[in-house]
């Protein structure tokens, strides 16, 4: 039995009805290659035992996994793209592989693929992925969970052995295909697909499901207030994402209405990018010309999708209470800022009012003095403790100014998590662990010119280094 005893197989998804999606088969590639496997995350849903013969079955030639789906759902959805709405979207080079339950926590969780082949959502496209965008998104989803961003999972990644042609990438390139671990796939531009048919028992039947489902907190009661309370939690959850992403310096890149999932996990990266410095027009995508969608206009993005997904909800409920249950969202995003910037720092919350007068202070002098955004949250990890070592930094500079002299007094206001943390190897160094674009290409370029994953390996383990260091993500 290749299965762990907390393998447990769902189709949860599939008892929505076939208008939520379509049943496909995976494309046939010509090679596989483990290149990327997650025994970390296979452990957590029953998968760690099977050998990589095995795994190259279920995630490479999508053998079905006993007991889920016996062929693959690409889901049907809708989403504005750059604030212009296209009723031509779905799972176009993906699909839902399998749900399985989280061993830890019993949750459920998605089997979700990309580059898997085409579907009747492909449109033009081919349905692959190339390997270097494989390889990115194994690199974000690494790098924002050791940050402490509640993402998506790079489960695995195959190499397929296609020659691909992409405009935005020297070509022809190489293939892969890449399964995530995902809590949920069901977008805002599922909703929308549902409203935009008029549909409202679908959508009345898509809110039972998902608060089933990923929200079973929520009290039974009349329709109306279960719609509020489905809007308000999914609120919070995409503001503490949003939240998380600017004290991780991380731009999405496209934050389209279906890139938007009900648990506010983050997740599907293409474009995506870390600024080296708080700069709020940072940008990650080349074709986001206006930046729609830059560093500091995400928390805006973020509210602007929310107030779709509350449109779509106007069937079951009133305009009054849609508009209160969207009203948690700066609050929420507010809050949740100032406690990852804590979190960030190794600090405890000393009150909510003490946390925004910190938060506002520490972003003050990240806005004005353009300090290096990791050095900065490294040297400070714990930190009046860090005061000593911070002062041998690369960055010293930053901290001789009065807009740090403001946020260090406020700082100090706040208790140490764990002092012990310090003693860490990672913290025994001068520099962090980092992930600019300039060093993304530069683990490519090896694969690339020669199939050296060595400095791609080394990086994922430098970013374990700074997990464990850091305390565990969720």
């Amino acid at each position: 039995m290749p299965f762990d005893s907390s393998y447990r197989p769902e189709t949860r998804h599939a008892r929505l009805g076939g208008e939520f999606y379509d049943v496909v088969e995976a494309a046939t590639f010509p090679r596989h290659v483990l290149r990327r496997r997650s025994q970390r995350h296979a452990e957590r849903v029953g998968l760690g035992q099977l050998t990589d013969a095995e795994w190259i079955a279920h995630f490479g030639r999508f053998e079905p996994l006993p007991g889920s789906f016996e062929a693959p759902l690409a889901l049907r959805y809708h989403g504005h793209q750059f604030r212009h709405y296209n009723h031509e979207l779905g799972d176009g080079r993906g699909f839902l592989f399998a749900q399985l339950r989280d061993a830890r926590d019993g949750r459920l969780l998605d089997l979700g693929t990309k580059g898997s082949g085409q579907t009747p959502w492909s449109r033009r496209g081919d349905g692959r992925l190339t390997l270097k965008g494989g390889v990115r998104e194994v690199l974000a989803t690494e790098m924002l969970e050791a940050l402490g961003v509640e993402t998506s999972k790079s489960l695995s990644l195959i190499e397929t052995g296609e020659a691909l042609v992409r405009g935005d990438e020297p070509s022809p390139t190489r293939s892969s295909v890449l399964v995530r671990l995902s809590h949920s796939h069901i977008r805002i531009g599922t909703f929308q697909r549902q409203a935009f048919l008029g549909d409202t028992q679908a959508i009345a039947r898509l809110l039972e499901h998902a608060i089933a489902e990923y929200k079973p907190w929520i009290p039974e009661g009349p329709i109306e207030a279960r719609a509020r309370a489905f809007l308000e939690d999914t609120a919070t959850r995409v503001a503490r994402t949003g939240a998380r992403w600017m004290t991780a310096g991380f731009v999405h890149g496209v934050l389209n209405t279906d890139n938007i999932n009900i648990t506010g996990e983050s997740f599907d990266y293409g474009p995506w990018r870390f600024a080296p410095f708080y700069d709020s027009q940072f940008t990650a995508a080349y074709f986001d010309e206006q930046g729609l969608y830059s560093f500091g206009r995400q928390p805006g993005a973020l509210a602007w999708n929310l107030t779709r997904l509350a449109e779509c909800l106007l069937p079951l409920s009133s305009r009054d209470e849609m508009e209160k249950a969207l009203a948690v969202f700066e609050p929420a995003l507010q809050r949740e800022f100032a406690l990852s910037l804590l979190r960030r720092l190794g600090l405890a919350s000393a009150g909510e009012k003490e946390d925004a007068q910190f938060a506002r202070a520490f972003l003050a002098f990240l806005e004005t003095t353009k300090a290096p955004f990791e050095q900065t949250f490294f040297d400070w990890h714990c930190g009046m403790a860090s005061g000593e070592r911070a002062a041998s930094s690369p960055s010293a500079e930053h901290y001789r100014t009065e807009a740090f002299e403001a946020a260090r007094a406020r700082m100090a206001e706040h208790a140490i998590v764990d002092e012990a943390r310090l003693l860490h190897p990672y913290f025994q160094r001068a520099t962090p662990c980092t992930m600019l674009i300039d060093e993304v290409e530069a683990l490519w370029a090896p694969i690339a010119a020669a199939d050296d994953w060595s400095a791609f390996e080394s990086k994922l383990a430098d970013i374990a280094l700074m997990r464990e260091a850091c305390g565990d993500a969720p």
